[in-house]
This record gives C-alpha cells, structure tokens and sequence, in this order.
C-alpha cells in the first residue's frame, strides 16, 4: 500500500482527508504537535525527523502552515519535500487570506462568515485563529500567517516543488494546492488536482 503521512491530523483520519486517500489503497501515518489527538508520531511540521527521508508517497495538510511564523514555513515544506519519495506529491489547504480580507473591507471582521461544526466562525477567526479553543487554552489554534492563491503557488515552487496545481474556494473561504517533488505532465497533475481537490 502507499503511505499517506497525514501532518497536523488533529482529531481527523483519513476519511476525513480526500477522496484520492480515502480509496481503500492508503496507509495512513499521523503525525501531530498536540499528543491529545493521538497521533502516531508527535512531532511538528518544522521537525519531522522521526520521518525517514523519502519514506512517504504523500502528504495531506489541512489548515495546518496558516499556524506557522512566516520564516517557519520553508523549514517546514523543507521537511514535507525531505520524506516525500522521488514520485511522491503534497495536498495543502488552508484560508484564502484575499477572500477574507473582502469581508474585513466590509467592515464584518466579527460577522459570521460560515457555521462551521465548532459554531460561528467569523474572518477574525480565520486571520488569528479560532478564538473560543485559544480561550480555552488551546494556544497551537493561533494562525502566524497567511496566503493568498499566488503567494501559496509561488512558495511552494520556491521550495522545491516541481509542478504546482491550485484551487481557490472564495465561498468556502480556502485554498488548495498539490505540489509533485518531480516534475509532471499537465495530464498528470490534472489527474492528481481531480482526485484531491473538492468537488465544489
């Protein structure tokens, strides 16, 4: 079977990944900073070394580099491109930092954006981070950074990644991008980008 390293899985697994990883043809390694989420390996995105390097066939990260300081975020793709195979390819969502920013111009930083199973979240929420868990003392919810679609291409071609597909959502307030560490056909990436991506 393939290895699937699921970074910063939190509560979820692998059903709650994609549909291309959730097929039945996945292992699913996770690794986490919170070791109350249970996850395999506890470790960070910026030091996965009890990863061995070029050990996994993919990488799935949701909303997890937005946590990062800026400076932190090529150390750690560093480390995503380090345990990837030859033919191995990252998933990476997380907020659209340009759609929320329409809303903050419309003055609504506090108005509900979307419901989500957590309640209402609104942008401020998604600029800093989820305000009732940080209350609650969960500090690693606090977001360090931000993208927007061509600052994530351009960091992900920057760091490494030979062939980069994105996904903007501005209903859904979020990103997604599939980066190969080999170069690949536009079919291929294509194919990749329709087996990952939401449908909607």
């Amino acid at each position: 079977m393939n290895t699937l390293l699921h970074v910063g899985c939190g509560a979820s697994r692998i059903e709650q990944t994609t549909s291309g990883f959730n097929n039945g043809s996945w292992s699913e390694l996770r690794i986490d900073i919170n070791g109350l989420n249970s996850p395999d390996i506890i470790g960070s995105m910026t030091d996965m070394s009890a990863v061995n390097s070029g050990s996994v066939d993919a990488i799935f990260s949701s909303h997890n580099i937005e946590h990062l300081y800026p400076h932190e975020v090529q150390i750690a793709l560093g480390e995503f491109h380090r345990v990837l195979g030859p033919l191995g390819f990252c998933v990476i969502t997380c907020p659209d930092i340009q759609s929320v920013c329409a809303l903050v111009a419309q003055d609504k930083l506090l108005d509900p954006a979307y419901i989500s199973p957590a309640g209402p979240i609104a942008p401020i929420d998604i600029l800093f981070g989820h305000r009732p868990s940080m209350a609650q003392g969960n500090l690693f919810m606090a977001h360090r950074t931000g993208f927007t679609e061509k600052t994530l291409t351009a960091t992900l071609q920057d760091d490494g990644f030979m062939t980069v597909a994105t996904m903007k959502r501005p209903h859904c307030f979020d990103l997604w991008a599939l980066g190969t560490k080999s170069a690949v056909s536009e079919a291929q990436i294509q194919e990749l980008a329709k087996a990952h991506f939401p449908k909607g």
